[in-house]
């Protein structure tokens, strides 16, 4: 092929002399780890690509192809003109040729076949597809989040430690069939991934297809694969781990791999070939490559997490001698226009808000604590499009104030006996059929119908794990005026799936009480009516098919209201959604009254800052016909 680029090329000139410690290896550019990998790395040459030649062959996506270009079910045949398609693929049978797992814990493993050697760009869908596509990935994120969950909680690996949680949710879903995005090599936008989405482990792009290398900083069709036998790069990571990697955000000169000793350290000269190679041809062919950002973010779950930032267009490439004196692949990427805004860039500007508010942001806030302190975080208060100051005129309420017969009921309760920790024969653990509902980093591990958590009368300490809820407010919340929902709620923090959010607070109400508030119109809240989001926190169906749904402890259909018209707290300005970024969970504590438990509000998926938060109110008021957006 010859060189490519207008430069002497390095691959003709002899190796630089090694020492006998120095033991340099070629390979593809890895991202350092949090935590010691025990996944094996594919090959750049596509010979063994464990974690990326396996697909779920996905129907319905086939099938949105097939009712846009006139086919009929079936394979598509997505060679179409209008398909977009960036490689042809002179023969479609090799590809398709099935692999068939054997059947393991009771259950039969789906058909794993190779990925698609086909390059597609997915542009114009429809507003349905969209949410379709969005609603997929979401789902195949809920159950990753919640099988990871469960083996971080349930397994031990073989030598007594617990086992990554988040490879073998991976691996697990590989192996049903449950990986999204790829039965097709899409370049471009993906399908169901929105910029700014936050990814707290790195196998979790994988299993959405966003970057299909558990380890390897670049993602491309290997020339082995590709119909015309020239490799081409989909999408990158951008750690910042790199002595020669330079990052202003929109532009990027992004080095390339090979040379680096086990240590990392740049040993010897790179070369024109896998992924550096990819690279270049992406850049011949003008084909974006997507951008994913790992960053340190503190507070987090992990100590580093993967922020989707959009399409990058590379403009040059050029080998450079690096920091090292080792001559290195360079590559300038320029982000696309038009795009929303970077998610990452987000995530700096969330946390400098949350230190100087006024300093970013010098009009619009109306209060920088509407709770008065009643929280354990400030509440943000912030209008920039009216003078509307609605929420200062409520009093704030942090926690449910409930009828004063159940405290009184509640005078001589029982609690558990442990002392410094609860544990397996905790007697909160039992209430809760055996087992704690949250795991030690405060995690729900599985909705319920109802949680125990422990309660005044337990002798355990305020660090016991089964006391989440209780403790209020976890992250800086704002309320913030819009134009779409008149007020809304969204977050300073990254939150993860699964973290305790706060409380739905207000005044409870027996049915009595409730007849006549609703009379004299003032606004209430019906718990029974939220739709029961928690059955799907923690369902493992599509994996485990003999998994049932929690039964115990078992809780009557609720028959109270909450008044919300004088006293209310942040979460009464979240807005309805039927896709919702958060669910109830019923919980009690301060009493045992199941009939009348605490509303509490548990993210869904990882909600990045400054995102909407959003809460399906379930059935329509029964006066207006309308979800009852109660600030609308």
């Amino acid at each position: 092929m010859g060189s490519l680029l207008p430069f002497q090329d390095l691959n003709l000139l002899p190796d630089p002399p090694l020492t006998a410690t120095i033991t340099p290896k070629i390979e593809p550019k890895l991202e350092p780890l949090d935590e010691p990998s025990q996944t094996p790395t594919p090959s750049p040459d596509g010979g063994d690509q464990l974690f990326s030649e396996f697909h779920r062959v996905s129907e319905l996506f086939r099938n949105a192809f097939a009712r846009r270009y006139g086919h009929g079910g079936g394979d598509v045949n997505v060679l179409d003109p209008e398909t977009q398609a960036i490689v042809p693929v002179k023969n479609e049978e090799a590809q398709l040729s099935p692999f068939v797992a054997s059947p393991s814990s009771g259950s039969r493993r789906h058909q794993l076949q190779p990925r698609s050697s086909e390059l597609v760009r997915v542009a114009n869908l429809s507003d349905d597809e969209k949410r379709y596509f969005r609603e997929e990935v979401r789902q195949a994120r809920l159950i990753y989040d919640s099988l990871r969950v469960f083996y971080m909680t349930h397994e031990e690996g073989l030598d007594g430690r617990m086992r990554r949680g988040d490879l073998a949710a991976a691996s697990m879903m590989r192996g049903r069939g449950l990986w999204v995005n790829r039965d097709k090599r899409i370049v471009g936008p993906l399908p169901g991934v929105e910029i700014g989405d936050v990814f707290f482990y790195r196998m979790e792009l994988c299993v959405v297809g966003l970057h299909g290398q558990p380890q390897a900083g670049i993602d491309y069709l290997t020339a082995s694969q590709s119909s015309n036998g020239e490799p081409i790069a989909t999408s990158v990571i951008v750690s910042g781990g790199y002595e020669d990697d330079e990052d202003a955000g929109d532009v990027i000169i992004y080095t390339g791999h090979g040379g680096q000793d086990k240590l990392n350290r740049q040993r010897n000269h790179q070369k024109l070939e896998g992924g550096n190679l990819a690279m270049e041809r992406s850049m011949h062919y003008g084909i974006e490559v997507r951008v994913v950002r790992g960053i340190r973010y503190g507070g987090g779950a992990t100590p580093k997490i993967y922020v989707y930032d959009g399409l990058y267009r590379i403009l040059e490439c050029w080998l450079d001698v690096g920091k090292s004196g080792f001559g290195v692949y360079k590559y300038k990427l320029m982000r696309i226009q038009g795009q929303p805004e970077m998610g990452s860039a987000i995530m700096r500007f969330a946390q400098t808000l949350q230190t100087r508010p006024l300093t970013v942001r010098p009009r619009g806030y109306l209060s920088l604590d509407v709770s008065a302190r009643k929280e354990c975080m400030p509440v943000f208060l912030f209008n920039d499009i009216d003078s509307d100051r609605t929420p200062l005129y409520y009093d704030y309420l942090a926690r449910t104030v409930f009828p004063p017969y159940l405290m009184l009921q509640n005078a001589t309760g029982g609690g558990c006996e442990c002392v410094l920790s609860c544990g397996s024969n905790c007697f909160c653990a039992s209430r809760n059929g055996g087992e704690f509902a949250y795991d030690h980093n405060g995690i729900l591990i599985r909705g319920k119908p109802v949680i125990f958590e422990c309660g005044p009368f337990c002798k355990c300490p305020p660090t016991c794990r089964n006391r989440v809820t209780q403790k209020g407010l976890s992250s800086k919340l704002e309320i913030f005026r819009s134009k779409e929902t008149n007020w809304g709620v969204r977050t300073l923090d990254l939150i993860q799936a699964g973290a305790f959010i706060c409380e739905y607070a207000g005044v409870a109400l027996t049915r009595d009480q409730a007849q006549i508030f609703s009379m004299s119109g003032d606004p209430l809240v019906y718990p029974s009516r939220f739709t029961a989001k928690w059955t799907k926190w923690g369902d493992l169906s599509k994996v485990f098919p003999d998994c049932v749904r929690p039964a115990y402890p078992s809780i009557a259909p609720l028959d109270f209201a909450m008044d919300v018209s004088k006293m209310r707290n942040v979460a009464c300005y979240i807005s309805h959604s039927s896709i919702s970024n958060v669910m109830v969970q019923y919980v009690l504590y301060d009493h045992n009254n199941v009939s009348f438990p605490h509303i509490m509000l548990f993210a869904m998926e990882n909600i990045p800052p400054l995102r909407e938060l959003s809460l399906d109110y379930g059935a329509a008021d029964e006066w207006t016909g309308k979800p009852p957006l109660l600030c609308n």
